[in-house]
């Protein structure tokens, strides 16, 4: 069993962030064009700054830094062409003072951003790479550990819908971090991945999410700190209930593309860092 334990903070390389009646922002800054969330791609590492600069304003603790989009519906990108496009970036915030995240299933690219300064993985494939859990290990990094039902976010079929979909999420994660506490890795975030595209019913997902979200104590359980990925809609109304529900369930962390909205909403609920 995975013991559960009181987590009142996170190093995240020298940046400490306190847990408790908190929730911390990690915005989303995507160096993909080809992402669905237009809004969020960053032209250019001077550009990339620049939001991270107005989001730290607002009041984000992190900026999660992609350069490969998840959609299953976009090509798979080579290692070399998603570090051409993150690595400037990652100096950039990194020279600047930010913790900075990066989202990746691959190992090359993690371990790239992590020698140059990023201090979290957020490893969408749910560290099931053994190269991927090496290079956390040999950096001393923290990893956020995602659900997700496949080897990554490009190899997923129809999402299985389930009336009980945090407690099995809650025993998979359990599995997950056993294995990763026996190789060295406990300094680890938990995400019950909702925000994964899949193909299948999207308004029954939809409505899957938000229950998870309601029902995040049953994940909290495990003792780490909780992430919750807000899906991105077409709708504002629903972006705004789902970053709601999420603070609403004491959700440690909360990732977001709509990032002051989030904030001004953390910020009312008073749940927003100082």
């Amino acid at each position: 069993m995975v013991e559960t334990l009181v987590v009142t903070e996170l190093d995240l390389g020298g940046h400490r962030l306190e847990l408790g009646d908190l929730t911390h922002v990690m915005a989303v800054i995507n160096m993909s064009p080809e992402s669905k969330n237009a809004f969020s791609v960053a032209g250019s590492p001077a550009e990339a700054l620049e939001r991270a600069r107005r989001f730290r304003d607002a009041g984000a603790t992190l900026i999660d830094l992609g350069g490969q989009s998840s959609h299953y519906d976009n090509p798979t990108i080579s290692a070399d062409l998603e570090l051409e496009r993150l690595l400037p970036a990652v100096r950039l915030l990194v020279d600047d003072g930010f913790p900075v995240s990066i989202d990746t299933w691959k190992p090359a690219v993690a371990a790239a951003c992590l020698a140059e300064g990023a201090v979290l993985v957020n490893d969408t494939g749910g560290l099931a790479d053994p190269e991927m859990r090496e290079a956390v290990v040999r950096a001393g990094a923290a990893a956020v550990v995602m659900y997700v039902e496949g080897a990554n976010p490009h190899d997923v079929g129809d999402v299985v819908i389930s009336a009980n979909k945090a407690a099995i999420t809650r025993r998979w994660m359990e599995s997950r971090l056993e294995s990763l506490a026996t190789e060295g890795i406990s300094q680890t975030i938990v995400d019950p991945g909702i925000a994964i595209n899949y193909r299948g019913d999207y308004q029954a997902y939809t409505r899957m999410q938000l229950e998870v979200i309601r029902d995040l104590d049953i994940i909290r359980t495990l003792g780490r700190p909780v992430l919750v990925p807000i899906p991105r809609k077409l709708e504002d109304h629903r972006v705004a209930a789902y970053i709601t529900a999420a603070l609403q369930s004491g959700a440690d962390m909360i990732r977001v593309h709509d990032v002051e909205m989030a904030c001004d909403l953390a910020a009312l609920f008073g749940r927003l860092p100082g």
